[in-house]
């Protein structure tokens, strides 16, 4: 992508752009009248061909997609979508950000990376908050949701550890692959319920093109300009706004233990996000970050 040079004011503006439409995707997800596989059908195809549209990227830039990046991504969408369907808006996208600490946890074994006391202490505060969604009763299917985002939040993890470790690939092209990846992963278990009418369909051309293309796109650029650190703590405001969507859109409120819960996630990610980016700038080091 090519264009002007664009103020680091201009590029925090884009990623909080960025995140906000990112936020809106679980009330578009509960919008769209089919199961979970035929969301991911048609938003991920929908996304795949307004990227090809609006980037055209080379056959040279296909070929550094990472493989094993491609597949993590797009089971991270599988399972993200799924959970948004099972389980409340709030539960699915606060139990996603666990990602960020599997990183923590993971890190030191995959890319030798040091472990902290801060990184124990933010782990030990997340687990606790993650115990809390499963407080009180549960219906079958929420409790089967919120174990599924657990796992989409694994996934979301290991996409950022591969972006971590093969620097030297694309993400966009990744990014492209692991979208036609879930769509076609999907396609055999919704052939035959993959009819929309006017409502779905406008809900699942938002979501390719405003929820996950544009906002990818806003992104990337505001990532040009703002660090690391400063766009991941700003990337935050999808999970704070996703919840509010789905209750305004279609009045879905959250447990009180989750709201407890994802604030405690949030915490101990945001501060540790914090404290890792003092520690890089304590050796002159510019913060790094990959979103998927």
């Amino acid at each position: 992508m090519t264009g002007k040079a664009i103020s680091p004011q201009r590029g925090r503006f884009l990623v909080m752009g960025a995140a906000l439409l990112w936020s809106t995707g679980g009330l578009f997800i509960k919008l769209v009248p089919l199961d979970a596989f035929g969301v991911v059908f048609w938003r991920s195809m929908t996304t795949v061909l307004f990227l090809l549209v609006a980037l055209r990227l080379p056959v040279s830039r296909w070929k550094k997609a990472s493989i094993p990046t491609v597949v993590v991504y797009a089971l991270m969408i599988l399972t993200f979508v799924s959970a948004t369907k099972l389980t409340t808006a709030a539960n699915a996208i606060f139990l996603q950000y666990t990602g960020p600490l599997w990183v923590l946890l993971v890190g030191p074994f995959l890319l030798k990376e040091p472990f902290r006391k801060s990184d124990a202490w933010a782990i030990g505060a997340a687990l606790g908050g993650m115990s809390l969604f499963f407080v009180g009763r549960l219906e079958s299917g929420a409790l089967v949701g919120n174990v599924v985002a657990l796992v989409s939040g694994v996934f979301f993890g290991a996409t950022i550890l591969l972006l971590r470790r093969d620097q030297t690939r694309d993400p966009i092209a990744s990014c492209l692959l692991g979208n036609l990846l879930a769509a076609l992963l999907a396609l055999p278990f919704c052939l035959g319920h993959l009819a929309l009418d006017a409502r779905g369909l406008a809900a699942v051309l938002f979501l390719g093109v405003v929820q996950m293309g544009i906002a990818y796109i806003l992104f990337v650029r505001g990532l040009s300009v703002v660090p690391a650190a400063e766009a991941s703590l700003l990337g935050m405001l999808e999970p704070l706004f996703n919840p509010l969507w789905a209750f305004v859109g279609i009045g879905e409120r959250p447990s009180s233990w989750a709201l407890l819960g994802g604030a405690v996630v949030l915490a101990s990610v945001g501060v540790r996000t914090l404290v890792g980016a003092r520690e890089r700038i304590g050796r002159d080091e510019r913060p790094t970050f990959s979103a998927p």
